[in-house]
């Protein structure tokens, strides 16, 4: 069995994002959307809340399960027996910062492969950063995030608006 890890930290999971996910689940038999937890970054949305909804949004694919980690996603892919790394590009850019992990990654678990899948143009453009930003400011991010994410992304940017944050 070949499993695939597609780690990130989805703060919010994006139509990018499942893109990535859903044509891993063509290539592998089993893949693990794994949740980075680092408490020290400021995320809008808690890792429980990120792991809800990216099981919500990829309950269409049965060979996809989501879970959390901490740590070294390399010390994950080994615990878990994960043979590949799936990271999505977008541009030039990202391959410069995604080559630069890979073979850091390689280099501590030489038995995990990093594979690239290029995103598709509809996606090219889309970030968490952005739809997050773009929200903030009153813009619609319909049709960049599951419809259902649209509304927690919402409801949490009027929580903290109505919060002075």
């Amino acid at each position: 069995m070949h499993r695939a890890v597609c780690p990130g930290s989805f703060d919010p999971v994006t139509n990018g994002h499942l893109d990535i996910i859903g044509r891993s689940a063509k290539l592998f038999d089993e893949v693990v959307v794994a949740v980075g937890v680092n408490k020290s970054k400021n995320r809008l949305f808690s890792p429980e809340e990120r792991i809800a909804m990216l099981t919500e949004a990829c309950a269409p694919w049965d060979n996809v399960r989501v879970d959390g980690f901490t740590g070294l996603l390399t010390d994950f892919c080994l615990e878990q027996d994960i043979d590949a790394i799936v990271k999505g590009l977008r541009a030039v850019t990202d391959f410069d910062y995604e080559l630069q992990m890979a073979q850091m990654n390689s280099s501590l678990a030489p038995v995990v492969e990093t594979v690239f899948v290029p995103t598709s143009p509809e996606w090219s453009f889309l970030a968490s950063s952005l739809v997050k930003e773009v929200a903030t400011f009153g813009g619609d991010v319909t049709g960049l995030v599951p419809e259902f994410v649209r509304e927690h992304l919402l409801k949490r940017l009027a929580e903290r608006e109505s919060a002075g944050d």
